[in-house]
């Protein structure tokens, strides 16, 4: 199926890892122009990199995004390069275990900022470029923000955030055009994710026990899988979509309990 994203303008924050860097290659197979937004050049360039054996183009900035001047810089070498954004990907973030007992207003406000406020100010900053263009905002999420982790009240209430705004968005942005989703991740496999399995006992027995509680296959969602969602949801094949919440997660929020495997 032909996606019609050739030559389009993609930012995609958090873009050379992970999820990000699924989206990013996912964009390039359909001829969009990805912008690769990290605080690492050297991963961002790699990607990079990646995307021109594919035979696309890509952009780098190196950004930290935590900064909101960094979010305003980023938008505009965007549009000093292109003159035109199509799309906001907003992925960045980091599950940093923030929580109630063992936080602080400190590191609740940093994982805020790093987490859900850039969502915000990338949103923005590229609103009248995607007013222009009739593009779409697509942002990524949790399933923290529905199931509760523990110890990590900021990330959760970062994703809570995301949620919230993909619907407001949505409202406030249908006089433009403008369609605005999100898609929730529950348990994915990511560099992210694999370290931090590493950080607990017994990670392997854990992850088995954490792959059992996935109804679809009782396997981890892949990014890839995520980025195929993404493109479509991008795409104008996905015209008549706005202000949804797609679960890209075989099934781990939302089926019975009953199924999970002991």
């Amino acid at each position: 199926m032909d996606l019609n994203l050739r030559d389009k303008v993609f930012i995609v924050t958090g873009g050379a890892k992970g999820i990000g860097r699924a989206i990013v290659l996912a964009l390039a197979r359909e001829g969009g122009i990805p912008i690769i937004v990290g605080r690492n050049e050297d991963d961002n360039i790699s990607v990079r990199r990646e995307v021109e054996i594919l035979g696309g183009e890509a952009l780098t900035i190196q950004a930290e995004l935590s900064n909101p001047d960094e979010c305003v810089r980023a938008v505009e070498e965007a549009l000093a390069r292109y003159g035109r954004i199509d799309g906001l990907v907003n992925n960045a973030g980091h599950n940093d275990g923030v929580g109630l007992a063992n936080g602080d207003y400190q590191g609740f406000l940093a994982s805020l900022h790093k987490n859900l406020i850039h969502y915000y100010l990338l949103a923005h900053h590229a609103l009248d470029a995607l007013k222009r263009s009739k593009g779409t905002i697509l942002n990524i999420s949790s399933k923290t923000a529905e199931t509760g982790q523990g110890g990590t009240s900021a990330y959760a209430a970062s994703n809570g955030g995301r949620n919230a705004l993909t619907r407001e968005w949505a409202v406030e942005l249908l006089p433009f055009g403008i369609r605005v989703n999100a898609i929730v991740v529950a348990e994915a496999s990511t560099p992210q994710y694999d370290s931090w399995i590493q950080t607990l006992e017994n990670p392997e027995d854990t992850l088995q026990k954490i792959k059992n509680r996935i109804p679809l296959g009782n396997r981890m969602t892949t990014a890839e899988e995520i980025a195929d969602t993404a493109v479509f949801v991008l795409s104008d094949k996905s015209s008549h979509t706005t202000g949804q919440l797609l679960y890209v997660d075989g099934g781990y929020v939302h089926l019975d309990r009953a199924l999970i495997k002991e």
